[in-house]
């Protein structure tokens, strides 16, 4: 059997096991389904430098990659942390800048974005061009729909494709039908970009919007988060989605939400945490107080860094060198 038949048969099997999955989720008339998309908390410890730098090592490092061992000596964590910031410094001038900071600190936060992205990009490369065109995606993801137009599984994915493909061409900037890593990681991940976002409300209101009108109104947006089943009583979360819809989600109190109004609600401005905390890892090391790092600031201040324990930086060091 060809690689890419293989491929096919793989990501086929995929799709289905999403489609089941999904139907599985709706089934259950008690579980909330959560379309808001918020950033991840760059830590879970309290935010206290007077008591330890622990979150400041989780939100530099990503937490799975900041827990401390007794493996390297200080020197050897000095030495380890300086690589990590030539990684770091961008544009490669020698400084560490607030936004340098603030997009490690991100990347570290959403490494499963990216790694997502590598594992489906090795699939569908199929030229291996480091490119990947909408024909080669759309083969490699569609091509047994191609040949059976009629599967037995019932589901639909001709739509899936012609949505698919809407989505690819709102991702590709250049409109060449060919996206680089960061255009695909767009497709794949378009909540993550502000250019992506009007999609990003547009298939959510396609799933939702039943009637087609434009619009979500209340039984329409309680819908797709609760199905009665037979169940006269509805679970008291419920019944506080229809209060937080009709005093907060409608804004402008017609009985429904419109795209302004849904993309307040799935794609909230959150505050942003990466940010604050750059500039307090900056504010604490930048000794001349010039509003930006170099590395012997930041190594002079490994504590606050990374701790003074052992940390896995191998681990740390390669899952970081794509970024």
């Amino acid at each position: 059997m060809k690689k890419t038949d293989l491929i096919m048969m793989d990501l086929r099997q995929f799709l289905m096991c999403l489609s089941l999955c999904t139907a599985f989720a709706l089934s259950k008339p008690t579980e909330k389904k959560d379309r808001v998309h918020h950033e991840p908390q760059l830590s879970d410890k309290v935010h206290n430098d007077a008591q330890s730098f622990d979150y400041d090592h989780d939100a530099f490092l990503g937490a799975e990659e900041a827990k401390t061992f007794d493996q390297l000596t200080p020197e050897e964590s000095k030495e380890r942390l300086g690589k990590i910031v030539s990684k770091i410094d961008g544009d490669k001038d020698g400084f560490v800048t607030v936004d340098e900071l603030k997009d490690w600190i991100k990347f570290a936060q959403k490494r499963w974005i990216y790694e997502d992205v590598e594992r489906q990009w090795k699939g569908h490369d199929l030229n291996e061009d480091g490119l990947v065109s909408w024909e080669e995606y759309k083969n490699a993801t569609y091509g047994y729909v191609l040949d059976d137009p009629d599967p037995d599984d019932g589901f639909n994915y001709k739509q899936m494709m012609v949505r698919d493909e809407r989505r690819f061409k709102m991702a590709d900037k250049d409109g060449d039908l060919i996206a680089t890593k960061e255009e695909f990681t767009a497709f794949l991940h378009p909540e993550e970009y502000d250019y992506m976002k009007d999609i990003v409300v547009q298939e959510t209101m396609e799933d939702i919007d039943k009637n087609a009108d434009g619009f979500i109104d209340l039984e329409e947006y309680i819908g797709d988060m609760y199905s009665h089943d037979g169940n006269a009583d509805e679970p008291e979360w419920v019944k506080t989605e229809r209060e937080q819809f009709v005093e907060f989600r409608d804004k402008n109190r017609d009985g429904k939400m419109d795209k302004e109004e849904t993309k307040d609600w799935i794609l909230p401005s959150d505050y942003d945490h990466a940010e604050a905390e750059a500039r307090h890892l900056v504010y604490e090391s930048d000794q001349n107080k010039d509003g930006k790092l170099t590395k012997e600031e930041i190594v002079d201040k490994y504590d606050l860094f990374v701790g003074s324990q052992a940390t896995d930086f191998g681990e740390a060091l390669v899952r970081h060198d794509e970024f």
